[in-house]
This record gives C-alpha cells, structure tokens and sequence, in this order.
C-alpha cells in the first residue's frame, strides 16, 4: 500500500521540478542580451562619421547635446589626467570634433 504512495509523490515532484526548469528555461530565453556587441575594428587613418559615431556610441546624425553628452560620460573615464589613456582621449576629441563639423584637420595626431 505504501509503494503507490511513494511512487505517485516520486513522480508528482520529479514533474514539478521538470515544469520549474522549464518556466526558468523560458524565461531566460526571453531576457534581452546584457553584453553589448563593440565594434571589432581597429581606427582607420582618416576618420569617417561612421567610425565616429561608434566610437561615441551614437547614431551618425545625432544631436549636438547627444554627442557632448556622449562624449562626456566616456572622457571622464579617460581623460589623461585620471590616468586614462592620451591616444584614446584625442580619438574621442576627433570624433567629437566631426560630429559637431569642426574638424581642425584630417586624420589623428598618432
């Protein structure tokens, strides 16, 4: 008498935990991806707007306040005097520079 018991308990948890791993299976399924995609190329010798607005993370025709925002927000992590890097901080000048149309001249100091 025990034995069906037992068995029907067995099987009604193994199927409750199967029907959990699958809520859980789905539900991770449909998270939005947390990595982000970067750019996987290096800097190319004259910079294009295309390669500027990647390198801001904005879209090419974006506004002024949206690229000075950018801007500001990634040189605060790498502006020179907090020990960032000189050669990322003048690429992230440039890119700036033509977004806005005021480029001084063509191609990086480096």
């Amino acid at each position: 008498m025990t034995t069906p018991v037992v068995a029907g308990i067995g099987i009604a948890v193994t199927a409750m935990g199967a029907r959990g791993l699958l809520q859980a299976y789905q539900a991770w399924r449909l998270m939005p991806p947390t990595i982000r995609a970067f750019y996987a190329g290096g800097f190319d010798a004259a910079m294009s707007r295309r390669e500027a607005a990647l390198i801001l993370g904005v879209r090419e025709h974006a506004t002024e306040d949206k690229v000075r925002a950018a801007h500001r927000s990634i040189m605060l992590a790498n502006h020179p005097d907090t020990g960032g890097s000189l050669y990322i901080s003048s690429k992230l000048n440039e890119a700036k520079e033509l977004l806005h149309g005021k480029t001084k001249h063509t191609g990086s100091s480096f």
